[in-house]
């Protein structure tokens, strides 16, 4: 919000979506290990990706998940404070692999009856050249603006105009969401396996919650 003076009027940016994006210290040493991990729970569990609600990933105690619970639970507090929350949460975080290959990808969707989502990325392909069209995205994930026909009447310079935020995210990079913002993974198109772990940061009901 910028003050007013005498000759300038207040302007106010309302209802911003917040989003936090963090490449974390140590991931040099802990995605191998995490990518160990994961595809040797596939070979046990093929269904690990697309039955992600059976379990809670972070039940597991290795190590390097201990590792990554420790950073999720400091991007919800970095989180929380952007926010202008200030106060103690009470929450639990649910978590599950993804391992994508050739031909995979997530359909629009957002998650319910959580606050927070996010994503923690250990191996992502590089993009490469491909025959055909030239609109693809292989391995990127695309937000969309929560409110609905806000970009009808925008204008050249508007920010409203584009209601599609995108991303081609990094090995090592977190990444924190409202949970009710709609999001896509788009198709990977590598041989090479995208793999990453999500997350659902759930809130144990307070009525000190109630604004």
């Amino acid at each position: 919000m910028t003050k007013p003076t005498a000759d300038t009027p207040e302007i106010t940016r309302l209802w911003p979506t917040l989003m936090l994006r963090h490449r974390l210290p140590g991931a040099e040493r802990a995605n191998p290990v995490l990518l160990e991990l994961l595809t040797g729970m596939e070979k046990a569990r093929p269904d690990l990706t697309t039955k992600y609600l059976e379990g809670n990933l972070f039940d597991n105690e290795h190590p390097a998940i201990g590792w990554l619970k420790s950073c999720v639970k400091r991007a919800v507090l970095d989180y929380a404070r952007a926010a202008g929350v200030d106060y103690e949460l009470d929450y639990h975080v649910q978590a599950w692999a993804n391992i994508n290959r050739f031909g995979d990808y997530h359909n629009l969707h957002n998650h319910p009856h959580s606050w927070l989502s996010g994503t923690y990325y250990l191996q992502v392909p590089e993009p490469k050249p491909l025959p055909g069209r030239a609109d693809r995205n292989p391995g990127a994930i695309s937000f969309y603006d929560p409110r609905p026909q806000a970009n009808m009447m925008a204008v050249r310079g508007d920010p409203q105009v584009d209601p599609e935020h995108r991303i081609l995210p990094r090995a090592g990079e977190i990444m924190l969401w409202p949970a009710f913002l709609h999001h896509l993974v788009h198709p990977n198109l590598s041989d090479e396996l995208r793999v990453s772990i999500s997350f659902n940061v759930v809130l144990r009901w307070r009525d000190s919650y109630l604004p």
